[in-house]
Order: structure tokens, then C-alpha cells, then sequence
């Protein structure tokens, strides 16, 4: 396992070079004409070509021996409790996991797995609170878990979201796992939350565990939250006129899962492609659940929508990185310039049919991870999940 890593703290320079493929995490430009980074106290200070960039004085120097290197994944929906243990599975380490599946970045859609939840009104916020805080203090092998988000009930008023956000909390566990599945009740926490700064994910489709209920188009079009949680359900997905209705019908994010129903997956991709809003499209697992604990989840989302949804391999990658951090409003995820220094090296596994990276990926084979960095700090080498790569990266200085 790798070790436990304290949130923050400067990191020195970094230089990577001899990147063969440098994937930016921009929809708009998913590729870069660039071979190496250099980081500063964990945060991208330059970017492009080896003779071009100021490589001197540095802490760490990776020679990335000609593999991709992409902005660290981004899982846009994951239900921790607390550490890195998950009750529902009762495993220990799937955060871990998750890192050696490329996620640098998790975003909580609600600590629902708790055993014992509060679902009264003071219990809930002070459970957001605690996680918020938690996971603020504590990275599981540095992965950054932005957690804290309340399973909104009745009798919430605006106060309480007045409360939370002064605390913290920026989110909301996913709307429709509480007592408040009515479209007029959510629509008016949904505003209160908003107005605080809090972003919201809604449920979508039929439930997922008790307590939970069945949530249609009709309900997420008028509550109006900010992020349409797994439009392709959780596990159970909506009809696809129903998809294709609120792909249609709103600008909000369109979040595929893992856990999720994969023909409705692919189809809101195909409705997305042909709106011409493929920015909207992010991804998540939706783990730890009954299905499991996928620490490849969003790697197999990625080969999944770019193989069989007819999507370059490049954009597929934006879905879980560039488009989730511009919604959720992250530092990372993107290639540029004062963005946090979070990085998956990568190249196509040994044996794959595929001529290169993402060709290997377009035919739905997983890359192979040499080496995971969060923060300018190198985290892991080569993944013990992924299968081997052909090239991996080598720490030189």
C-alpha cells in the first residue's frame, strides 16, 4: 500500500521529460505539443519542449521514457464513510486501490454507507462536517477525497445550508437517498444550496439501496440540481426517451457511472455527441456499492465510451478530467499552468493489439500505469491493478 500522505505541503521542483503523448484534460485541445513539465511546490509551473524549458535545479527528475502522461483521473461520484475502509464491501485500502487505477481526485455523492446514519436533521449536518473534515486532513495514499456531503431530508430549512456551507460543506450527497424525492421539495433545498455555493447531484433512475427511490425525468428536470448522477442509473437506468429528455431539456453535467446500465451510458454519450455538448459528459463508479469496488472503473469507462461509443480515446479521457474539474470547480485535472501537479503516466499494456496508447484504448484494452504523482510527489510506480505497460517511467535524478 502506498503510504499516507499529509494534505498539502510543497514539494520542490519536479521535471518530467521525454513525455511521448501529453494529454492536456481540455476538450477543446485534448492533445499538447509538448515533451516535458516541470512543477513547483506541486503546481505546474511550465509546460513544452525539452530545449524550451528551465530544467535546472530540480528536486526530481523523471525520464517518462516516451509514455503518455495524462492529468490524474477524476471519479465524480464514490460514496466513502471514513478512512479507507468501505462498510459496504467491508474492505479495507479501495482508495488505494482507486490510485493505482490512475484517480488522483474522488468526489463524494454522500457518506450514505455509514452504519447507523443519521438521517435527523442536526446527526446529518454534523456527519458532512466531520467527513468534510476527515478527508480534508487526510489522504489515503494522497488521493484527494472531497467529501462532506449531507443526504438532504425533510424539514431542512435555509439555515441549515446556510450552516453547512459556513462549515465547509460544498456539496450534496445525491438527492433522492433521503426522505426528499418530490421535484418542488428538492427544487427549493437545491436553490438554497446553490445560493450558499453548494453543488448539488441528484439520483437518476430506480433505487439503488433502501431508503432510496425511483427518480424519472420529470423529478430531476424540476428539482434542477447541478449534476445529473448517473444518468445512465444507478443501477437501474431510466427508459432512453427519458435520457435523451433531459440531455435535451437541460445544461446540466451528464454523469456516466461504471455502476451503471452501459447501453444507457452509451446512448446519453451518442445524445451528447449530437447535441455537440460533450463538455457536459463526466464520469464516475459510483462505488464502493453492491457491485463491488472497481479500482479500474473509470480506466474501463474510458476504453468503454471511446471504443464502443465511437469517441477518439483523447476526448474519453477529458470526460474524467478537464470536463469534471471545469463542473466541479477543482484545481486539478487539467494541463496548464498553476494547476495542481497531478499526473498519470501510462502506456499501451503489453500485448495489446493496439499500435499506440490511445489506439489500444480505441480497441477497449486498459493502459498500463508506470507511475501515479499528486502534488509533484511520485505516489506509486508501476500500478499493481493495471496489466504491465510496454514503457514505464524512470525516476533519474
Amino acid at each position: 500500500m502506498a503510504d499516507v500522505a499529509p494534505a498539502g505541503g510543497p514539494s520542490g521542483k519536479l521535471v518530467i521529460r521525454n513525455i511521448g503523448l501529453l494529454l492536456s484534460g481540455d476538450l477543446d485541445r485534448p492533445i499538447l505539443d509538448a515533451d516535458t513539465i516541470v512543477a513547483i511546490d506541486g503546481r505546474i509551473h511550465a509546460i513544452g519542449k525539452s530545449k524550451d524549458v528551465d530544467q535546472s535545479n530540480a528536486k526530481v527528475t523523471i525520464d517518462a521514457k516516451g509514455c503518455a502522461l495524462s492529468p490524474g483521473l477524476i471519479d465524480s461520484h464514490v460514496h466513502p464513510v471514513f478512512g479507507d475502509w468501505t462498510p459496504r464491501q467491508n474492505q479495507l485500502g479501495w482508495i488505494d486501490s482507486f490510485l493505482n487505477g490512475g484517480v488522483t481526485c474522488m468526489i463524494s455523492a454522500g457518506e450514505v454507507h455509514l452504519p447507523g446514519r443519521p438521517k435527523d436533521i442536526v446527526g446529518l449536518k454534523a456527519l458532512a462536517i466531520t467527513a468534510q473534515r476527515a478527508f480534508d486532513a487526510f489522504r489515503p495514499g494522497g488521493v484527494k477525497v472531497i467529501a462532506g456531503a449531507p443526504v438532504i431530508e425533510k424539514g431542512m430549512t435555509e439555515e441549515d445550508f446556510a450552516e453547512l456551507a459556513k462549515a465547509g460543506v460544498k456539496l450534496l450527497g445525491e438527492v433522492g437517498l433521503g426522505s426528499v424525492k418530490a421535484g418542488d421539495e428538492a427544487k427549493r433545498m437545491v436553490a438554497w444550496a446553490r445560493k450558499y455555493g453548494i453543488q448539488s447531484t441528484i439520483h437518476t433512475g430506480g433505487p439503488s439501496v433502501p431508503g432510496s427511490g425511483y427518480i424519472d425525468k420529470d423529478v430531476v428536470l424540476e428539482a434542477d440540481a447541478d449534476v445529473i448522477g448517473h444518468i445512465n442509473g444507478g443501477h437501474t437506468a431510466l427508459p432512453l426517451d427519458q435520457i435523451r429528455c433531459l440531455c435535451e431539456s437541460c445544461t446540466r453535467a451528464i454523469e456516466i457511472v461504471h455502476n451503471g446500465n452501459e447501453l444507457a451510458g452509451l446512448t446519453a454519450l451518442r445524445y451528447a455527441k449530437e447535441l455537440g455538448q460533450l463538455h457536459r459528459v463526466i464520469l464516475g463508479t459510483d462505488s464502493p456499492a453492491g457491485s463491488g469496488v472497481q479500482p479500474l472503473g473509470i480506466l474501463r469507462m474510458i476504453a468503454l465510451l471511446s471504443s464502443l461509443g465511437d469517441t477518439p480515446a483523447e476526448q474519453a479521457f477529458c470526460f474524467a478530467t478537464g470536463n469534471t474539474a471545469k463542473i466541479r470547480q477543482l484545481d486539478c485535472g487539467l494541463i496548464q499552468e498553476g494547476k495542481a501537479a497531478d499526473f498519470v503516466l501510462m502506456d499501451k499494456a503489453q500485448h495489446s493489439s493496439g499500435r499506440d496508447l490511445l489506439d489500444s484504448v480505441r480497441k477497449g484494452d486498459l493502459p498500463g500505469i508506470g507511475m501515479v504523482i499528486i502534488d509533484g510527489v511520485v505516489r506509486i510506480g508501476r500500478s499493481r491493478n493495471t496489466p504491465p505497460a510496454e514503457r514505464v517511467p524512470e525516476i533519474v535524478h
